[in-house]
């Protein structure tokens, strides 16, 4: 097996269980998360008040994918081609050393080495780094080789001041390895002046951490009735053992009304939800019949491992609920009725890395509000005002989310439109004209493009109005609409300053554009009220069109000001910026493909964003 590099050092316990790295793999380290907040088998009794309450389910409200679940990790194996020769009887021998970089501080910190290859220029690396992968930060890394002739551990005998230890470094994104084709980012060295120093080649395999997604169904039989005037209204709860003995709750099935023999509806969860990967783990199953004040009586549990359940439909899987209390109160108690798994079925959980690896590319367009309610652009005032010193808040919305999402385009060329103004040289107003001025071909070279062409388009637009998102959103789509085989996922990110004019159009649009490849953000900047903004972020309810709601939730908001830092390091407030708006848009990304069927193993088609699917309506 290969060694790995773990990154424990400098971690507390707390963040080192947190890692909850799967236990199947013996090669990994068995580390476990302890829900402290879980609690033990309640213990119900009959009769009077006091045990009706004891009988409660304790069943809050939960999210079985987050909070215990382990965080995604990738795996970056590190080769090098034709390395500087510094030794002079033999070859180099090489080793690297990988530094992560702060998002505050911006210090680098080692993170961790390789092993040294003896005699050989063209190293294959053994030793691999583990790194928890973000989408939504920038996680900046430096790979710096020497040439190790010293034995000591200390590498400042080993100094970069281009002596003959120093072999050269290459930085990149673990974005930029991840975005790579087939994950594999391959980087000149550098770092030695008048010298080629070789290549570099970074591979990112995401680690298989209990990936497996299953589905069952079950039903019951002859439970115990626990209503006076009618029969019970049956749910499950399950819950996963933990380490120390306690449960921590993973799902909960529907209400059934109104019988002793219910049939629940298949549900899919997570196995490392289920069990963490373990498969001879316990797993608790609590059966209770609803009532209405919440006070749910305690009909009786049952225990199965996620081993057992994987059989499938057979007398291994037809299950007695027993309430031990009534057993120990009376004789002749058999059971409180039994369970039955009617189906179970395992499929492969496929995450955003494997579609990022099997070649779905990450579109990007961005739109820019240019109504009047920003103000002068030549005045300090304005949102659009260029402070030679310091970058607005549309340049740091866009910068922010942009050196993110171009990691994972591979030409760099992104569209940049905007919307609200009245254009040279008749003065008509567009909500959907392009920043280079180039009507059949809006792209602009990389996010410094972008940048460069909203610059310029202040000098020659005039800001006006309304505020209208849906052309901007209706354009995005029309590509969108073209490629719908997961090969490509498009995200439009719309930076404004108002309330906006056109909802119902919006509306319309974001529906229909949730059947598509597409994610929506929008940043508010200014001082206005976004209310319309936050009704159309639909993560509390689902956003509806004429009485038809969106298939998914594509939207997500955020205002500017939320993340302006007090002490002027707008570094970190970028950063900040970044992670809550691009969080959201692998789940968006992974629940389109799961809507269409789509699973990442098709060869993508070549269809280069240098040509527009259509032209650009000003």
């Amino acid at each position: 097996m290969p060694e790995t590099v773990l990154p424990l050092r400098n971690r507390t316990w707390p963040e080192v269980a947190h890692l909850g790295i799967c236990r199947r793999d013996p090669e990994q380290v068995k580390l476990y998360e302890v829900d402290s907040s879980s609690s033990s088998t309640p213990s119900p009794m009959e009769g009077d008040v006091t045990d009706k309450q004891e009988d409660s389910a304790s069943v809050c409200e939960f999210d079985p994918i987050t909070g215990n679940i382990p965080a995604t990790k990738v795996e970056i194996s590190v080769s090098c081609r034709d390395l500087l020769d510094r030794d002079t009887f033999s070859k180099s021998d090489p080793m690297c050393v990988l530094y992560t970089q702060g998002v505050e501080s911006k210090q680098w910190r080692e993170f961790g080495r390789t092993e040294v290859i003896d005699n050989t220029l063209n190293p294959d690396f053994v030793r691999k780094y583990i790194l928890d992968y973000f989408f939504e930060e920038k996680q900046n890394l430096r790979f710096d080789i020497y040439d190790i002739d010293s034995k000591s551990p200390d590498l400042s005998k080993h100094p970069t001041d281009f002596n003959q230890d120093f072999l050269g470094q290459a930085f990149c994104t673990l974005g930029e390895i991840v975005g790579s084709p087939a994950s594999r980012l391959e980087k000149p060295l550098g770092g030695i002046p008048g010298k080629t120093c070789g290549t570099i080649i970074l591979t990112a395999e995401e680690l298989g951490n209990c990936r497996e997604f299953a589905t069952m169904q079950f039903c019951a039989n002859k439970l115990d009735k626990k209503d006076f005037f009618g029969r019970s209204d049956p749910f499950m709860v399950f819950y996963r053992s933990n380490e120390d003995g306690t449960f921590t709750i993973c799902h909960k099935t529907e209400v059934v009304k109104n019988t002793l023999n219910p049939v629940w509806q298949p549900f899919s969860i997570p196995v490392r939800a289920l069990c963490n990967g373990d498969y001879d783990r316990s797993i608790k199953i609590e059966v209770y019949d609803w009532d209405r004040d919440g006070s749910h009586d305690f009909i009786g549990e049952f225990t199965t491992s996620f081993r057992e359940l994987s059989r499938g439909q057979s007398q291994f899987n037809v299950y007695e609920v027993v309430n031990a209390k009534k057993k120990i109160k009376k004789r002749r108690y058999i059971n409180s009725g039994t369970v039955t798994l009617l189906a179970f079925s395992v499929e492969s959980e496929h995450t955003f890395l494997d579609y990022i690896k099997a070649g779905t590319q990450i579109h990007f367009t961005v739109a820019i509000d240019f109504t009047a309610s920003n103000g002068n652009p030549s005045q300090s005032t304005s949102l659009h005002y260029m402070n030679p010193y310091q970058m607005n808040a549309y340049a740091m919305a866009l910068k922010a989310v942009g050196e993110i999402i171009q990691d994972y385009d591979s030409d760099k060329m992104f569209p940049a439109l905007g919307f609200g103004a009245k254009l040279p040289p008749d003065g008509r107003v567009s909500h959907e004209f392009p920043l280079n001025g180039i009507v059949d071909n809006p792209y602009c070279n990389g996010i410094e493009g972008i940048l460069e062409a909203y610059h310029q388009s202040l000098k020659t637009v005039q800001l006006y109005g309304p505020t209208n998102f849906a052309p901007i959103i209706n354009h995005v789509a029309r590509y969108a609409t073209a490629v719908q085989d997961g090969s490509q996922y498009f995200v439009l990110l719309i930076i404004t300053d108002g309330v906006i004019s056109d909802m119902a159009q919006t509306k319309e649009a974001i529906v229909n554009g949730a059947k598509l490849p597409l994610s929506i953000i929008i940043v508010g900047v200014g001082q206005a009220e976004f209310d319309a903004m936050v009704e159309l972020d639909g993560d509390d309810i689902r956003i509806s069109s004429r009485g038809k709601l969106a298939e998914r939730d594509i939207v997500q908001f955020v205002p500017f000001r939320d993340y302006m830092d007090r002490t002027g390091n707008h570094v970190l407030s970028m950063a900040r910026l970044a992670k809550d708006v691009l969080a959201e848009i692998p789940d968006q990304l992974i629940s389109y493909m799961k809507s269409k069927g789509i699973k990442p193993h098709h060869t993508p088609t070549d269809c280069s964003p240098s040509t527009p699917a259509s032209p650009v309506a000003v």
